[in-house]
């Protein structure tokens, strides 16, 4: 049989490796440090293998034999001896022997060329029973000091003795390798690797002994142990990027699909070496330990790499999950199947604190736009499904009802809910992303609002949506204090102050219903009008019933503003006239409002209105109106101004003039009533005359 240098040179590959395996393999072996130039060695020399096994022959004359070959020749014993006896191991496995094609005879090592074949083949026990006997062999005439001329020729031999070492090492490691990848667990190979190991560390115990130039490495331990370990970690690296990985372009849910992949896969594998691997060790070896640690930090480094792609929020998340309740769960690595056997207790950190921090603070930054995006989305179905198709606001529990609250405290909730099953940081994180993020929406939805209703503030449903926007923001107010404990501070400042606008657009819309009614008081139309005197009543109870709709206390606060503001602008209308009445006029007047301010007084304190302060106003100025007496009318102003403490010299002066006094008269009843003005409250508590302008012309007086 002809060797093929090539042949020779090459790994020997395990029956189910290609070439391209074979290739990497060799390639990773000879630029390891223990590994030479492939052209250094009788393996660069083929010619030579036939003349190194001649000068092999003992000296049967001298009869000595090297100790190293009598050990040779004992291992080939004791390995015969086991063949014999097919020796139970490792929880009782039986080892079958393996077959003995090339037996050495009289304790010869085989040539390289067939110990090169039963690697191959598979037979490590007889193959490095062979490599023993030719080490040994080496050693012997390294220490008899035969290639003293000759270094060049040791340090051939010593080479060939490596490789065939390193040959059988990577067989180990590809049938570690190979576990896991075979429908079944070759459980006897398994137990002869573990018989291998032993034999070699006992070959080659630790040992101080001074390293030989050019021969170092014989002798020495090969530590396969830790070789088989490396195995383990390699076969966990490709278990792992075995899991299917589809494109983001195929599907959407590409990485939920590759970690449940991931997960039943090395589910499955550890289940495999629990019933099937674990008992072909024995206990030292810890087999279920060291395959968990190895998947560990396979799994780990496959993350990493996984954290480095530009991943949209529900990936994120899909990864945070998986990290933190996935992971240690009964969906993977806590299945009931996988214990006691696997342990994950002893575990480092899936992710380091660094890449967890990076991957929770990327998450947030999607959520960021997330969040504004369902905002946006909430504002823009309340134009479209609402506001331009005028649909009417709901009534619940008798108060105008709109979803905002609902749907704003779902969001938030939702997004807590995730966020907290992580960890308590990521949700404390994600409430805050939601707080800043509302904080903006609530000043762009009040700008839309306005926008669209500023042409279309006649609509019957305009009102009722005022109501129930301010009903559902201070809902929301509530249910994010109560259900979130958050610190609505900055909240109830923006609130108030889009309460405090609505209010105004409430109070605008109500001017604009009124405001016809009201510019008739004390014109002679109204005075000679006879028709119903509840006209102005009616315009008021048609806007301001739709307050009784909204939740106190702020629908109550807004029926207050409305009874002022229905009080102050008549008031305003009486004191702005300036023509003369006689005393018969003065009387229809005075009698008229009075009329009038019962009516509408009465309407708003029955729809709920608690500013009975507002009553005596109107019929006070009645009074002085129709007074004919001026002690009678000093009386008059006075409780004026003890009810109204804000009310203003200019204010009495124009009252004084709607009765018809003249200027003189008017001066000497305000100089009469002066320490009433000068002992009130200056304008303290509640106001009625402070925002009421007086005419130009009453004020120059």
């Amino acid at each position: 049989m002809e060797l093929d240098p090539r042949t020779v040179t090459s790994e020997p590959a395990s029956p189910t490796s290609s070439a391209g395996e074979e290739k990497m393999e060799i390639t990773s072996e000879l630029s390891s440090p223990t590994s030479h130039s492939r052209d250094s060695g009788f393996f660069g020399s083929i010619r030579r293998l036939s003349t190194w096994k001649s000068k092999q022959s003992p000296n049967k004359e001298s009869g000595k034999e090297d100790t190293g070959t009598w050990k040779g020749k004992g291992l080939l014993r004791s390995f015969r001896s086991y063949e014999k006896n097919k020796t139970t191991i490792c929880d009782g496995v039986e080892k079958i022997g393996e077959n003995k094609e090339a037996e050495p005879i009289q304790g010869k090592p085989l040539s390289v060329m067939e110990i090169n074949e039963l690697i191959q083949k598979r037979q490590l026990l007889e193959a490095f029973a062979s490599i023993k006997l030719l080490e040994d062999e080496t050693i012997s005439e390294r220490n008899a000091e035969k290639y003293k001329d000759n270094p060049q020729e040791l340090l051939r031999k010593s080479k060939d003795v490596n490789f065939l070492y390193n040959s059988i090492a990577n067989a180990i490691q590809s049938i570690v390798e190979e576990t896991l990848e075979a429908s079944t667990v070759e459980e006897t190979m398994l137990t002869s690797i573990v018989t291998l190991i032993a034999h070699e560390e006992a070959a080659h115990p630790n040992t101080d002994k001074a390293v030989h130039p050019g021969s170092d490495l014989l002798g020495r331990p090969r530590k396969w142990r830790e070789m088989w370990r490396e195995a383990i970690n390699e076969s966990a690296k490709k278990r792992v990027l075995k899991a299917p990985m589809a494109s983001k372009e195929e599907d959407s849910s590409w990485l939920d699909l590759h970690l449940n992949f991931l997960q039943k896969l090395l589910r499955e594998d550890l289940l495999k070496i629990k019933l099937s691997v674990k008992k072909c060790y024995p206990e030292e070896y810890q087999v279920c330990d060291t395959y968990v640690e190895a998947f560990h930090k396979a799994i780990a480094s496959h993350l990493q790499h996984l954290c480095q792609r530009l991943l949209d929020f529900n990936e994120l998340y899909t990864l945070l999950n998986w990290v933190a309740n996935t992971y240690h769960s009964e969906l993977f690595l806590g299945h009931p199947d996988l214990k006691p056997e696997v342990k994950t207790e002893n575990l480092s950190l899936l992710l380091t604190p660094a890449d967890w921090d990076k991957l929770k603070n990327n998450y947030i930054a999607s959520a960021k736009e997330k969040i504004k995006s369902y905002f946006g989305n909430i504002l823009r179905l309340e134009v479209t499904e609402k506001w331009e198709k005028e649909v009417h606001s709901e009534v619940e529990e008798n108060l105008y009802h709109a979803l905002l609250s609902f749907d704003i405290q779902t969001i938030i909730g939702e997004h807590m809910k995730l966020s907290g099953a992580i960890s308590r940081s990521l949700e404390t994180k994600m409430l805050e992303l939601c707080m800043t993020e509302l904080l903006e929406f609530i000043p762009r939805f009040e700008k839309e609002f306005e926008k669209a209703w500023s042409t279309a503030q006649d609509s019957p449903i305009f009102a009722p949506y005022v109501v129930a926007y301010i009903n559902s923001f201070h809902d929301l107010m509530s249910g994010l204090e109560t259900e979130f404990e958050v610190d609505t501070e900055e909240l109830q400042k923006i609130l108030a102050a889009l309460t405090r606008n609505f209010t105004n657009i409430f109070l605008t819309k109500l001017k604009t219903k009124t405001q016809p009614f009201l510019k008739k008081i004390l014109t002679k139309d109204w005075i000679l009008d006879t028709g119903r005197p509840d006209s102005l009543a009616s315009a008021v109870s048609q806007f301001s019933e739709h307050l009784q709709h909204m939740r106190r206390p702020t629908g109550q606060e807004l029926l207050r503003e409305v009874h002022r503001y229905v009080v102050k602008e008549y008031i305003t209308q009486v004191i702005k006239h300036r023509w003369r009445m006689n005393r018969e006029t003065r009387q229809e007047v005075s009698k008229k409002m009075d009329l009038e301010a019962r009516i509408f007084h009465n309407t708003l304190i029955d729809q709920g209105s608690d500013s009975d302060w507002l009553v005596p106003a109107i019929h006070h100025i009645a009074k002085i109106i129709k007074e004919k007496k001026k002690d009678k009318i000093k009386v008059y102003v006075k409780k004026l101004c003890q009810n109204y403490p804000d009310i203003r010299k200019d204010h009495i002066l124009a009252i004084l003039a709607r009765r018809g006094l003249g200027r003189t008269r008017r001066a000497a009843i305000l100089r009469q009533v002066c320490h009433v003005l000068e002992s009130s409250s200056g304008g303290e508590g509640n106001t009625l005359f402070a925002e009421i302008d007086v005419p130009v012309v009453i004020c120059c007086f």
